[in-house]
């Protein structure tokens, strides 16, 4: 669980260390891979995965041990997410008929983004993203349109956790970083040229509840060679403006 301490004394805290040693883009890990990731004893680790098995947390295979579906069914349980999918869906098929690129709609985890739906189509592009996957802020379009309105310690957060580079356009000195952010202020959206991954290009722009604080942002993502991001500001835009709207509605309502 990258920038946050468990105390691995505790049970709760083994099973927190084992749950999140597995990364989106994991199938299956035996249990050497495991111990290797927590530091836990391998007795100690395969008394805890075969307890996780048996109540259906982790799954068991000749490949190793990995997420179970009852993971994710407690993860679409989870209200904000939810609540943000049960909208944001129809805008963001909308924009991919628009596009024909892939969406994102991703929500703040610290100084990450976490991933929580993708459309991508019959021609995605590579892109490094995974639905409950992270990526740093600092480097990202749906980071970028987050960071830019969240509060200064968490931009002081990431400053202080540096910016490592992705790629040879990736962002890494402060002053770049702010007037970039000061940009996603001034118009609303924000861009990544190639920033995470080379040759991807895209544009994004947050979501606010009703408190005008960033909840999640949403995406178009694509290839350099096809994608013309600016031509598709204004619809991103429009995407996350309607879906706060609905959002803000439902959430109001539920609230009566």
């Amino acid at each position: 669980m990258e920038g946050q301490q468990v105390d691995t004394n505790t049970v709760l805290g083994k099973v927190v260390t084992v749950l999140w040693a597995f990364t989106a883009d994991d199938h299956g890990l035996p249990l050497a891979e495991l111990a290797r990731r927590t530091g836990l004893p391998k007795a100690t680790l395969h008394r805890i995965a075969n307890d996780l098995v048996a109540v259906r947390l982790l799954d068991r295979d000749e490949s190793g041990y990995r997420l179970s579906g009852q993971l994710f069914e407690l993860g679409l349980r989870a209200s904000l997410e939810r609540g943000l999918l049960e909208v944001a869906i129809p805008f963001m098929e909308d924009l991919y008929e628009r596009t024909h690129e892939t969406v994102h709609l991703g929500v703040p985890e610290g100084t990450e983004v976490v991933y929580v739906s993708k459309i991508g189509g019959h021609r995605p592009a590579s892109i490094p993203s995974r639905i409950g996957g992270r990526m740093p802020m600092y480097c990202t379009g749906i980071g970028k349109a987050l960071l830019a309105f969240s509060p200064p310690e968490v931009l002081a957060e990431v400053l202080a956790g540096g910016m490592p580079r992705k790629t040879p356009r990736t962002i890494t000195t402060p002053g770049r970083l702010s007037a970039n952010l000061a940009a996603v202020v001034e118009h609303g959206v924000a861009f990544e040229y190639e920033e995470s991954a080379v040759g991807l290009t895209c544009v994004a722009a947050p979501i606010f509840d009703a408190d005008d604080r960033p909840i999640a942002a949403v995406s178009v993502t694509g290839p350099v060679t096809r994608f013309r991001p600016e031509k598709h500001a204004g619809a991103v835009q429009a995407a996350a403006a309607g879906i706060a709207a609905t959002h803000a509605r439902r959430e109001a309502i539920r609230n009566l």
